[in-house]
């Protein structure tokens, strides 16, 4: 794992100011509070790792939800290293597989009170590259180097027969805080319409830029982005994408 280690970078990259914004909880700078008096490295948020593992054919959203499993968390760089290191790598993953890394309190499901309004980033790879991809995906997650005022829930590696998915979760699909300062400025119909989404766009886009630039994406790979309600209607996580960039 030195490798990786390095990937990680110094510690306190993870664990400076930054981490501790508004967006924090009272339970969350009591644990991190904790941590540090253990000579720990808090993080600053507590994440799970869930495992689904599926039977080929079955769709419906109860057998998914039934299928999926809490296996480990943690809220500290040491306590990331020790769950990390016992995770089977993506090469010897059955299919149909997925594995999820979430913020505690976030259940990798469409229908979440945190998911239900966001969507996905959507990235295929070969089943040869998959496995650093995912990595350096797992380590921006964790490192805080993707979210922007909370908004990123989990990251998904979903093995299947002829390729490997990544996709990154998000809150929004659009923001209302500024639909909000748009109205107070009486714009109208028309133009609240254009502006809207624009905006959204804008936020998704943001998203998908940061992706690129963590993951150095090599030219040629295509992004594709899914709002979960639209998942929701068609019963699908990767088919008929909104966006592609």
């Amino acid at each position: 794992m030195d490798a990786s280690s390095e990937k990680w970078g110094e510690t306190d990259k993870y664990t400076n100011s930054n981490s501790y914004s508004e967006y924090d909880s009272s339970e969350d700078r009591d644990r991190q509070s904790r941590e540090l008096k253990a000579g720990l490295h808090p993080l600053k948020n507590k994440f799970v790792f869930w495992y689904t593992r599926r039977t080929p054919g079955v769709r419906t959203q109860t057998s998914y939800e039934d299928n999926m499993k809490q296996i480990m968390d943690f809220s500290s760089v040491e306590g990331f290293w020790v769950c990390y290191c016992h995770l089977a790598r993506p090469s010897s993953l059955p299919s149909p597989t997925d594995l999820h890394l979430f913020k505690q309190g976030i259940r990798p499901l469409w229908e979440d009170s945190a998911n239900c309004n966001g969507g996905k980033w959507i990235i295929r790879f070969k089943k040869a590259v998959s496995g650093r991809f995912w990595e350096d995906l797992v380590l921006a997650l964790v490192g805080d180097q993707l979210d922007y005022n909370d908004n990123i829930c989990g990251v998904v590696l979903s093995i299947r027969f002829n390729e490997d998915i990544l996709s990154v979760w998000n809150r929004n699909a659009s923001d209302n805080q500024t639909k909000v300062f748009m109205g107070r400025q009486h714009l109208t119909d028309s133009c609240w319409a254009v502006n809207e989404v624009c905006f959204r766009d804008q936020v998704v886009m943001a998203l998908r830029d940061k992706i690129k630039r963590h993951l150095k994406l090599p030219h040629g790979y295509v992004m594709e982005y899914k709002p979960h309600d639209a998942s929701l209607r068609d019963n699908s996580s990767y088919r008929n994408t909104w966006l592609r960039g």
